[in-house]
C-alpha cells in the first residue's frame, strides 16, 4: 500500500490518521459522557486530564492530516459517483474536519475559563487561551457539548453512506479507506 494517497485510494497514512482519530473520538465521547457524574476524587481528577490531552492529541492530528491531504491530494470519485454525492461527501468531510478542530479548541477555551492548567499528558504545559471567565466557561461548554452532539450525527451519517455505497452501490467507496484485504469489493475485487 502506497503512503500517498493515489487517484483510486487513500495511502497508507490518510488511512492510519483516519483510523487513529477515530477511535480517539470514540474513547473522547465515553470519557465526555461519563466523568461529568464521577464523584469528585483523584479518578475523576486523571479523566478530566486524559479527557484533555486526548483532545489536545486530536487536534494536532487533525492539522496533520489536513496537511498531508493538502499534500497528498484525495483519490478522485468513485467512478459512476453521482455529482450531488460527490458534492455532499466534500461537503461532509470537510464539516467532520471543521467539527475536529472545533470540539478540541472549543472544549481547551473551557479549560482556560475555568482558570485550571492545561497539561498534555503532564509533559507539556499549554497556554491559557483566554482569561478566567465564568460565564465564558458555561457558554463554551454548551457550545463543546453541542459541537460533539453535531459531530455525532455527522459522524453516523458518513458511516451509513459508506456502508451503503459498499453494500448497495456495490462500488468501492468504503474499502478505499480500509486497509487492504478488509471487506473485499465485491465488483472491483483487490482493484480498490
Amino acid at each position: 500500500m502506497p503512503l500517498k494517497n493515489t487517484p483510486g485510494e487513500w495511502g497508507g497514512v490518510s488511512k492510519a490518521l483516519h483510523w487513529l482519530i477515530v477511535v480517539l473520538i470514540i474513547v473522547m465521547g465515553y470519557l465526555g459522557l461519563t466523568m461529568v457524574d464521577l464523584p469528585i476524587s483523584p479518578h475523576k481528577i486523571a479523566t478530566y486530564a486524559l479527557h484533555k490531552s486526548i483532545g489536545i492529541t486530536i487536534l494536532a492530528l487533525v492539522v496533520l492530516r489536513l496537511l498531508w491531504r493538502l499534500y497528498a491530494g484525495a483519490p478522485a470519485a468513485v467512478p459512476g459517483t453521482s455529482r450531488w454525492q460527490h458534492v455532499a461527501a466534500t461537503a461532509m468531510h470537510w464539516a467532520l474536519y471543521t467539527l475536529l478542530l472545533a470540539m478540541p479548541i472549543s472544549g481547551w477555551i473551557v479549560n482556560s475559563a475555568t482558570g485550571f492548567p492545561l497539561q498534555w499528558f503532564g509533559m507539556i504545559n499549554l497556554p491559557a487561551l483566554v482569561a478566567r471567565n465564568h460565564d465564558l466557561h458555561e457558554q463554551m461548554t454548551e457550545v463543546h457539548e453541542f459541537l460533539f452532539w453535531t459531530m455525532v450525527v455527522l459522524a453516523v451519517l458518513h458511516a451509513l453512506a459508506a456502508i451503503g455505497h459498499h453494500f448497495i452501490q456495490r462500488d468501492a467507496t468504503l474499502t478505499r479507506m480500509l486497509p487492504r484485504g478488509w471487506l473485499r469489493n465485491r465488483n472491483q475485487g483487490d482493484a480498490t
